[in-house]
């Protein structure tokens, strides 16, 4: 499958100190005895239909040393707050998967009509409360990922996920989130969560999952690298 991502981190003689104004985990960075926030330029290339694709670069914060963890663990229970009926409803989960990643898994079911792209106006004010934390948490970098089930041939799921994960990664950037700190790529029906022989199965299976990734000084690079 051809790769549509592609990230660059620039090396440590181009880093440059971002202030803590506004940052969510000042209080956290001053009890460890971090004081300064460490920029990191990363750039990104999101694809879209047709194979068009766009290269940016952003000065993105990076957190430092022991900040990284009560970071995500704040933006983890902010998250959960926000989706508090989605999660209810089945409608998503929020897990920490690692120490530097939050996985956000939205039900294609709840997000978007058969065979459509185009998001349901539902799930629109939950993803504004997602952009809102992501907005306010903004030493990270997304991955939006869509995936579908088996039905209709490789190709065509291939697409229908693509575009998925692009209406996405856009309500997301409408919404306040940079774009600078979006990737977006599609899978197809080649990672199912489990087996497409149940109709449960394939509902399970047709998600748009969000990878946000704390780019952490010094290992800046690892936050622009593809989860899967």
């Amino acid at each position: 499958m051809k790769k549509r991502i592609m990230a660059v981190a620039i090396a440590s003689s181009m880093l440059v100190i971002g202030c803590m104004e506004n940052d969510p985990n000042k209080r956290a960075k001053i009890g460890a005895g971090i004081g300064a926030v460490t920029g990191a330029i990363i750039g990104n290339n999101v694809g879209g239909g047709g194979g068009r694709n766009r290269f940016a670069g952003a000065v993105i914060g990076a957190l430092a040393g022991g900040a990284v963890g009560h970071y995500m663990d704040e933006q983890a229970r902010e998250l959960r707050r926000a989706l508090e009926s989605e999660l209810a409803a089945d409608y998503a989960t929020v897990e920490r998967i690692d120490m530097d990643t939050i996985k956000v898994s939205l039900s294609s079911e709840a997000s978007f009509s058969l065979d459509s792209a185009s998001l349901k106006s539902t799930m629109k004010p939950a993803l504004n409360r997602v952009a809102s934390v992501m907005g306010r948490y903004n030493k990270t970098v997304v991955y939006v990922i869509g995936h579908t089930d088996s039905s209709g041939s490789d190709s065509y799921n291939q697409d229908l996920s693509e575009r998925r994960a692009s209406s996405v990664s856009g309500y997301l950037s409408g919404g306040g989130v940079s774009r600078n700190r979006l990737y977006a790529e599609g899978r197809g029906e080649s990672q199912p969560r489990v087996s497409n022989s149940t109709h449960q199965g394939r509902k399970l299976n047709r998600r748009v999952e969000l990878f946000i990734n704390a780019v952490v000084a010094g290992n800046e690079s690892r936050a622009s690298q593809s989860p899967y």
